[in-house]
């Protein structure tokens, strides 16, 4: 029975109205209705990742001759339209979707099967033409072109996060060396410690997410082994002779990922039954999220009062920060970064569950492991790039707040421990925490030391670094 504004196509289960204007077929509508669980569709790279595998499995089945020249020309050509950022919102499929990602994976050959049938002059819907399955899907299964989709996605949004981890470490080391100078005092425990620079911190943030970035990088090579030519299980059924070494070279080409390499033996099993590499590389992305926590964190408390708290530093006013206080501003960007550092925390709860949910020759899993993934990788990036643009760069010291915190601080005790001894030092810290005179004050009036002394082994070089020692004559 017709039906205004729909096609009638057919799949193994029967007959499915679809859209007329859509370019997608059967399987995505059926897909639509199935899985309206988020209303999440595919990120625009995932989309471009998945049609670069397409195109170049077309390309490799062309020149192994299992598939016409035409035929291949016309896909390809449609690939690289969407490739381009044409017809994304053909790609409908719901995050939460069939296992393995088998409605995505048709998503995409209906629409490409469509698209390339229109470029041969036919219309949408005629599969005798150019058919999702026999020709977009030749030499395919879903259990090795989603994993591929995966990585391929995955390490195109790597330059963007490397690009905005890398700046965030430039802008730490700036900022180190504009805090060199001033002397603190250091915490441990949340309570006073023995002195530091306020430069001496930021050096360590940046150690920490320069760190992060090499675990990120390190892990993202174990991405780069492709499983594409497995098909079903890892035999390569169905696949060419020398499909794996043609498509590989294609997609490279296609994707400029360098080091994509083909994998052998046991390891093309694995990459189909297992999601180690996706959840290693996760793991890094939790480590950087880690890392900026602790950062988003100190910063909050060191910025605390401003009259009332540490009061260390000072961050950029970017908006008000109360509805009720008038001239209250709060740290908003280290709470936002706080935010998506969580997001990523949790996220990695998702992919570890799905990473050990696979059984024999496939993890199921693959669709929820990607989600997390990109959405990790995406928030990062812009978290990142908008804690740096409006909130690290514009970070001020507050050099008197620093000095006073120093010398108030109990810690400072711990540079007398090599002129008069550990316990002595600690009577010292004593009387100066029940007094609430300052140390300096402490030891001058007991005179262990007088004000000129003082003042010389109180250089923020000489209380900041290790002791140097004269040697004694002989």
């Amino acid at each position: 029975m017709k039906k205004k504004g729909f096609r009638v196509e057919v799949d193994t289960l029967g007959s499915v109205y679809v859209p007329e204007k859509a370019y997608y077929g059967a399987q995505t509508a059926r897909a639509k209705k199935n899985f309206a669980i988020s209303g999440i569709t595919p990120e625009p790279v995932f989309i471009r990742a998945t049609v670069m595998v397409k195109r170049a499995a077309a390309g490799a089945n062309a020149s192994l001759g299992v598939l016409t020249r035409k035929k291949a020309a016309a896909i390809k050509k449609a690939a690289d339209e969407i490739i381009a950022g044409k017809l994304q919102d053909q790609f409908i499929v719901d995050v939460y979707q069939a296992g393995a990602g088998t409605s995505h994976n048709m998503n995409a050959n209906e629409v490409l099967a469509n698209r390339a049938i229109e470029i041969l002059k036919g219309r949408r819907g005629e599969y005798s033409i150019v058919h999702p399955n026999d020709d977009v899907n030749m030499g395919q299964s879903t259990n090795d072109t989603f994993p591929t989709f995966m990585r391929i996605a995955a390490l195109l949004s790597l330059p963007a996060l490397s690009n905005a981890v890398t700046e965030l470490i430039t802008s730490l080391e700036v900022k180190a060396a504009e805090f060199e100078g001033i002397i603190k005092s250091g915490r441990t425990h949340l309570q006073d410690a023995v002195p530091v620079t306020l430069g001496s911190e930021f050096s360590a943030y940046a150690s920490i997410v320069r760190s992060s970035l090499q675990r990120i990088n390190g892990a993202a090579e174990g991405l780069k082994r492709i499983g594409l030519g497995g098909t079903a299980v890892g035999t390569g059924l169905n696949s060419a002779s020398s499909y794996r070494t043609k498509v590989l070279r294609e997609l490279s080409t296609i994707s400029g990922i360098k080091g994509l390499r083909k994998t052998r033996g046991g390891e093309c099993f694995e990459a189909l039954s297992s999601m180690g590499d996706f959840s290693n590389f996760h793991s890094s992305l939790k480590d950087l999220a880690i890392g900026l926590t602790k950062i988003a964190n100190d910063l909050r408390l060191l910025s605390s009062g401003p009259r009332t708290g540490i009061g260390e530093i000072k961050l950029p006013a970017v908006q008000p920060g109360s509805s009720i206080m008038p001239g209250k501003v709060n740290p908003v960007m280290a709470e936002m970064l706080n935010m998506v550092c969580f997001q990523v925390t949790g996220n990695d709860s998702a992919v570890t569950a799905a990473a050990q949910a696979g059984q024999f020759e496939l993890n199921v899993m693959g669709p929820v492991i990607n989600h997390n993934i990109l959405q990790s990788m995406k928030i990062l990036t812009s978290a990142i790039t908008s804690f740096t643009e409006r909130c690290l760069i514009g970070i001020e010291a507050v050099p008197e707040k620093c000095l006073s915190n120093f010398n108030a601080s109990v810690g400072l005790a711990t540079i007398l421990n090599p002129l008069i001894g550990y316990e002595a030092a600690a009577l010292v810290a004593k009387s100066s925490e029940k007094t609430g005179k300052s140390i300096k004050e402490v030891v001058i009036e007991k005179g262990l030391m007088d004000e000129k002394t003082w003042n010389k082994m109180l250089t923020p070089k000489r209380v900041t670094g290790p002791l140097k020692r004269e040697k004694k004559s002989k």
